[in-house]
């Protein structure tokens, strides 16, 4: 009987300006409060062992992920596709200023409209083009093992309501994906189910996120 593979897809810890949208064109790092999320994230993961360890290139990934590989004795392994969406000139605008161009894209994806995004932006569509087949591979490097992905909120989003097969795209607001939490999936040679969703081991302060 094939082994199930494991799969711990993370959110990155709370970045140093989390009231800002942050896309693939800002390499922020972690707030003081995320660095400690990173070392409770590394302390809760590090009895559930891990082949390896995945983070995007982007500072706050890198950060969240260092402590978790070093818990389990490995080193991070960055792949750069992982990166979160990219936004434009979306980012680094407040999330009051940029909500409104936020939410067109998210109504418009929630009415399958997939391909639609601001200019410069990447549309959902996008998204999964460039980080489905990453966990597609990840998968298959892995067979029956456990492995740990860090990335980034819409880009976990975007792959859960891709992968598991009680969601689809119009189940967008009903995915929250918070700052370093986890989201346990197991493969079991045909398809994705989810353990848990959104499990959250250190919750930061209310803050709306995306």
């Amino acid at each position: 009987m094939l082994k199930e593979t494991s799969l711990a897809l993370i959110r990155h810890a709370e970045t140093s300006a989390p009231n800002i949208f942050h896309g693939a064109e800002s390499d922020i790092g972690l707030s003081a409060w995320g660095e400690q999320q990173s070392q409770i994230l590394a302390d809760h993961l590090a009895t559930r062992g891990a082949e390896a360890v995945y983070c995007s290139a982007l500072r706050r990934a890198v950060a969240t992920a260092k402590p978790i590989a070093a818990a389990l004795g490995l080193s991070p392994i960055v792949i750069p596709e992982l990166h979160e969406r990219r936004i434009g000139s979306l980012s680094g605008r407040s999330r009051e200023d940029g909500w409104d161009v936020y939410q067109e894209s998210k109504r418009r994806w929630v009415a399958g409209d997939l391909e639609f995004s601001h200019p410069g932006g990447e549309s959902f569509a996008e998204i999964g083009r460039r980080v489905l087949p990453v966990l597609d591979d990840l998968r298959r490097r892995h067979p029956g093992g456990r492995l740990i992905v860090v990335a980034h909120g819409i880009v976990i989003r975007v792959a859960l309501l891709n992968i598991l097969q009680d969601r689809t795209p119009a189940d967008f607001d009903g995915v929250a994906i918070d700052f370093a939490s986890i989201n346990e999936l197991v493969h079991d040679g045909d398809r994705w189910r989810a353990e848990a969703l959104n499990l959250v081991t250190a919750p930061s302060p209310a803050r709306p996120v995306a």
